[in-house]
């Protein structure tokens, strides 16, 4: 049995389960399974002077970024709050953009705002292709040809210049498949196929499909932050998990970089991205994205998303404020909720 998610929701368009949820839980987290994401936003950036027009708009380096080369991303605001999150695979003639579902039509008017007389011609390519998910440790034995992800280690808040080069930023490996591309990533695999060979492509690879359910629960408990889910308005890198990956240190200015800069050297950031256990005694469903975290009655940060995972129970990721320690007696709705240290 296949189901589809809630036709309101974001995420939906891609089957929600394949009628055993935890089963689909387990195979993400022990072997291999496939991931339908193909409601994911897709831009395409083709154009001469792509790479060093991407790096001068976002946060990370990306004037190098060769043939065959992945990376993640993030737009921010003048004030440094997150504005858009990407994943950006580069072919060798084209740069393209998987973001959140819904989220791909305000990034292609931040990037056709930001061309003026650059040689590139960002759009929508999201009729053109899918993202499909191998997700879990088998994945790397599918494509042992992929490097696992190399992601630089955040450096001391007095980093010297010139110590982070830009070769030890999260660069993921890629290569030709299918008429796509394969990229290597933190959970597995992505494939970014064209979109009529989709099903084509499913068929082909012959593994287990899986959930968004399943996913989501197994990106929850890796701590895996997602715009529009672990961030509002005000959230600023640092807050949200989005530094190791999406963030390049020592590059040019940016818009928002003064705020990255600032709160790297400072080390306080007003919030910060936890993982909630929750008893489930009160109820049976996770808690909706936006739900108030409380101590003492008083909202102390918001959730996230919230899930029941296979080993953890019922769990959420959540931002709350900096200074709610480790041990706080949190609530959520009904549910008491600690913070996993």
């Amino acid at each position: 049995m296949v189901e589809d998610l809630d036709p309101t929701s974001p995420d939906a368009g891609v089957p929600a389960h394949y009628g055993d949820p935890m089963r689909e839980q387990r195979l993400l987290d022990t072997a291999v399974g496939l991931v339908d994401r193909s409601h994911r936003d897709v831009l395409a950036v083709p154009g001469a002077e792509r790479a060093g027009w991407l790096h001068t708009l976002t946060t990370q380096h990306l004037a190098g970024l060769s043939a065959m080369q992945g990376s993640e991303l993030l737009v921010l605001s003048p004030h440094g709050h997150v504005e858009h999150h990407a994943f950006v695979t580069e072919d060798g003639t084209t740069a393209w953009l998987d973001t959140e579902p819904g989220a791909g039509a305000g990034l292609l008017r931040y990037l056709e705002m930001m061309r003026f007389f650059t040689k590139v011609e960002p759009r929508d390519a999201t009729a053109e292709i899918a993202v499909l998910s191998l997700v879990g440790p088998g994945a790397a034995e599918l494509f042992p040809d992929l490097a696992a992800p190399r992601v630089g280690a955040v450096p001391g808040p007095k980093f010297a210049a010139g110590s982070v080069p830009p070769e030890a930023t999260s660069h993921y490996a890629v290569r030709p498949f299918e008429g796509g591309l394969a990229r290597r990533v933190p959970l597995g695999v992505d494939l970014l196929v064209p979109r009529p060979a989709k099903d084509a492509v499913i068929a082909k690879l012959g593994v287990p499909p899986a959930g968004l359910w399943a996913y989501e629960a197994i990106r929850v408990a890796a701590r895996a932050p997602r715009l529009g889910r672990e961030t509002d308005h005000r959230t600023i890198p640092a807050e949200a998990g989005f530094m190791a990956a999406a963030v390049h240190l020592d590059k040019g200015c940016y818009r928002g970089q003064e705020t990255v800069a600032r709160v790297h050297h400072l080390g306080r950031p007003p919030r910060r991205l936890v993982l909630l256990h929750l008893d489930g005694i009160a109820t049976d469903h996770p808690p909706a994205p936006g739900t108030p975290v409380e101590l003492d009655g008083r909202a102390v940060g918001f959730v996230g998303t919230g899930t029941r995972h296979h080993e953890l129970g019922m769990i959420a990721l959540a931002v709350v404020k900096r200074n709610v320690p480790d041990d706080a007696r949190l609530t959520v709705g009904d549910s008491a909720a600690a913070i996993e240290a």
